[in-house]
């Protein structure tokens, strides 16, 4: 036979006895509390970082920005007075009755003009105009040091009186010795204004293109070798006349090679010379060169150098 507690007793039995105790219970709810301010405060300060973060990227960035502007700037401060340089190194245009003169200079690249393609112009004592134009090998100071070079050897032997044949063979003698590295092509022309009488000596440079007034335009092939090559010099000299109206073209390879095919190059500024030839002689370089160079696969150096018998019209 069971027996059951007192009233008393069963009154105060625990109807949850699976309960935690109170006590233990706000010690839970504690942690929690601080663990979720512990939370809250790593979230807060991660989204701190995150903003300075972001800020230092800003202006990191704005940095770089301040830094790509200026290095454009010393770029193109450094290319003006490369510019500036070169130009000053090249010969003014001349005034010389019965001809007409104009040249365009193009660099391969505008923030650093100096290059080898180079020219020269001037009156020997008895009248005649001389013209030297090279295409030293290479590109920046080194090769307009060459080209340099080249010229003033030229200008010397001229106006001592050499012999046209003999300059561009003379001119590697001297220079050899100096800078034995030096390779450049030249071509050299002598014309009289009073009349029209033209030589060309070629050392290994692309020949004169000749537009005359009536006739077929066409290529003055001299054969020869450049300065620093084998056998340098001019094989011979080439002889013709220009008569009044009549073009002549004098440039470098960066005219006619910009898209690698000398042939086609070649082609294409006869073409383009034929059209022009009756325009101011002022326009005709530029004119030129921006046509040929209308598409570039090949970066290089221009020069572009025009003569012209003036038309003695009444």
């Amino acid at each position: 036979m069971s027996r059951s507690l007192p009233d008393d007793i069963e009154s105060r039995r625990d109807p949850w006895p699976d309960r935690t105790p109170w006590t233990e219970t706000q010690a839970i709810e504690e942690e929690l509390r601080t663990a979720f301010a512990q939370t809250d405060a790593l979230g807060a300060e991660h989204r701190r970082l995150k903003h300075e973060l972001a800020e230092t990227n800003a202006g990191v960035l704005a940095l770089y920005v301040q830094l790509e502007e200026r290095d454009e700037q010393l770029r193109r401060a450094h290319g003006q007075i490369l510019q500036e340089l070169e130009d000053a190194l090249r010969p003014p245009p001349l005034s010389i009755e019965g001809l007409e003169l104009a040249v365009h200079y193009e660099p391969a690249d505008p923030n650093a003009p100096t290059g080898g393609d180079l020219y020269d112009w001037f009156t020997l004592p008895d009248g005649t105009l001389h013209i030297t134009v090279v295409d030293a090998l290479g590109h920046g100071l080194g090769s307009t040091r060459s080209a340099l070079n080249v010229t003033h050897a030229v200008r010397v032997l001229a106006l001592e009186g050499h012999p046209l044949q003999s300059i561009l063979a003379r001119t590697h003698e001297i220079l050899m010795p100096l800078a034995p590295d030096l390779m450049a092509t030249a071509l050299l022309a002598r014309l009289d204004p009073a009349t029209g009488k033209l030589q060309l000596a070629n050392g290994g440079h692309p020949p004169a293109l000749l537009v005359p007034t009536d006739g077929e335009a066409r290529y003055l092939e001299a054969k020869g070798r450049g300065i620093g090559f084998p056998l340098p010099g001019s094989e011979q000299i080439l002889h013709t006349d220009l008569r009044p109206g009549d073009l002549l073209i004098l440039y470098t390879d960066g005219l006619t090679e910009s898209r690698r095919d000398p042939i086609e190059g070649e082609q294409r500024l006869m073409e383009a010379a034929r059209r022009r030839a009756a325009r101011p002689l002022a326009e005709i370089p530029s004119s030129l060169a921006a046509e040929m160079r209308s598409v570039v696969l090949h970066p290089d150096d221009t020069l572009a150098l025009a003569i012209r018998v003036p038309r003695n019209d009444p």
